[in-house]
């Protein structure tokens, strides 16, 4: 008997959701668009990606899915966070805007932009614990720089930082896996998602 695949959902507010969506069903999974909370239901995981973190906490508070993606996660849904998507999580925002929002779900600290502007984007090769194979193309674009841990597992280092990190169901990546052409981490969160990881 062949198993549902799990429904995805990638918030859509703003930032690089097409991307996930197209790595998520090459991966195995059924996505969904949220844009509001009717969105959250039945899923079995959520993507929040990357974009600009201010603007899609404004915009996610604006159409009132601050609170109802909060308490999703809050709740156990599975989530793959990646770029703005980490800084949205984080606990502590170090030069957020002042009136910046986030969700204050994972138990890090990042400064936005810590590895720079547009054009100091890189890619870097990184190891990454639980993946089978050769390293991972990071690629990272206007990324946050994680400056403190607490209660997370660290998955993987780049220059003395933590760049991925993982907290019970939530897996936060501070570069673009749906840019690098390598489906890995995408089959990890559908695995995840499908409640056999």
């Amino acid at each position: 008997m062949k198993l549902r695949a799990p429904l995805i959902g990638v918030l859509a507010m703003q930032g690089a959701f097409a991307e996930h969506m197209r790595a998520l069903e090459s991966a195995g999974a059924r996505t969904r668009l949220v844009r509001e909370r009717e969105d959250l239901d039945g899923l079995d995981g959520i993507v929040l990606p990357g974009g600009e973190s201010t603007t899609m906490a404004m915009l996610m508070e604006r159409t009132g899915l601050l609170e109802p993606v909060r308490d999703a996660i809050q709740g156990g849904l599975a989530t793959l966070a990646t770029c703005a998507g980490m800084i949205l999580l984080a606990r502590d925002i170090t030069d957020g805007m002042p009136d910046q929002r986030s969700l204050g779900l994972l138990d890090i600290g990042v400064r936005r932009n810590g590895y720079g502007r547009q054009v100091e984007s890189f890619e870097a090769p990184l190891h990454i614990e639980g993946l089978n194979g050769k390293t991972f193309p990071g690629v990272f674009i206007r990324a946050p720089l994680v400056e403190r841990v607490g209660d997370v597992h660290v998955m993987a280092m780049h220059d003395g930082h933590p760049v991925a990190v993982r907290q019970g169901r939530i897996v936060a990546l501070g570069f673009h896996p749906e840019l690098s052409g390598d489906l890995r981490l995408h089959r990890e969160f559908v695995r995840l998602a499908s409640g056999s990881s």
